[in-house]
């Protein structure tokens, strides 16, 4: 009876997940399906309508969308802005964590403190003098600016995440690296990163997708020649309110990306969500 009972409760946990997911997927197709409709179609009737007829979805979307040069060039800036942002912001935080976690250097108890406390600061009271020094260092409205504003932002995060993390590793088994002449720097490259994997995958993952996704920050420090998709897309949708046929497709490129990120780390994710809950 209680296997049976174990049983039913397992199945019903699946079956509950299983239409959470098809709930959750339910938006991306619907846009998936919007971005293979003409203007036509998607006038006449909502996205599901096209399961009666699928005979009439085609590509001709994404092959217009590949020739408007606007587009094409959001998506290159988006990728060449949230990469480096997120590349950045794991490799300083990996070495700030473990600094701060297992090396012992002057203030390092008050700098930790004032990285904590910079969680609390909002992304908009910087702003303003973050546009202004920019504007002085001539980096106001270009790729590079942007990708600072992100990586300055997203380290304080970061730092704390992956030095709580690095804090919980069993102190015995650096000092036995070390009595083994490792140097810190082997210690943190052969020990200590793979160890941390999970936390550093799952910060890779929060960081690319608050980049991939933002409009805020780009908004304000992108100009035309560097604005990302998310901004594309917006100015699009001002400009030519009823190009559905261009905005569908563009809109679906800018958010399966994040989706297949997100998929091809899951299992680290999951991983770093769930370490340090089972001792």
């Amino acid at each position: 009876m209680n296997a049976i009972r174990r049983g039913l409760g397992s199945g019903l946990v699946q079956a509950f997940l299983v239409v959470i997911g098809l709930v959750w997927l339910t938006p991306l197709a619907g846009l998936f399906l919007s971005s293979l409709r003409s203007a036509g179609d998607t006038a006449r009737g909502g996205w599901w309508t096209a399961l009666a007829d699928p005979g009439r979805l085609s590509f001709d979307n994404y092959t217009a969308l590949l020739k408007n040069a606007g587009i094409t060039q959001a998506f290159w800036n988006t990728v060449l802005i949230s990469v480096p942002a997120t590349t950045l912001v794991v490799v300083i935080a990996a070495l700030a964590g473990y600094a701060f976690a297992w090396l012992d250097f002057p203030l390092r108890e008050p700098l930790f403190l004032l990285v904590v406390a910079l969680l609390v600061v909002p992304v908009q009271i910087g702003l303003l003098p973050v546009a202004k020094l920019f504007g002085a260092l001539g980096l106001f409205g270009t790729i590079p600016g942007v990708v600072l504003f992100h990586v300055a932002y997203g380290l304080p995060f970061a730092v704390f995440l992956l030095r709580n993390y690095f804090a919980e590793m069993p102190k015995e088994m650096l000092e036995a690296a070390r009595m083994d002449g490792g140097s810190e720097w082997r210690i943190f490259t052969r020990l200590v990163l793979p160890v941390g994997r999970p936390a550093i995958a799952s910060l890779a993952i929060f960081q690319f997708l608050w980049v991939w996704n933002d409009m805020l920050v780009a908004l304000l420090f992108a100009d035309s020649s560097a604005q990302p998709l998310t901004v594309q897309l917006q100015s699009q949708i001002r400009q030519f309110g009823s190009n559905i046929d261009v905005l569908a497709p563009g809109a679906f490129l800018s958010l399966i990306v994040p989706v297949v990120v997100f998929f091809a780390f899951q299992r680290h994710f999951v991983q770093g969500v769930m370490a340090g809950s089972v001792k």
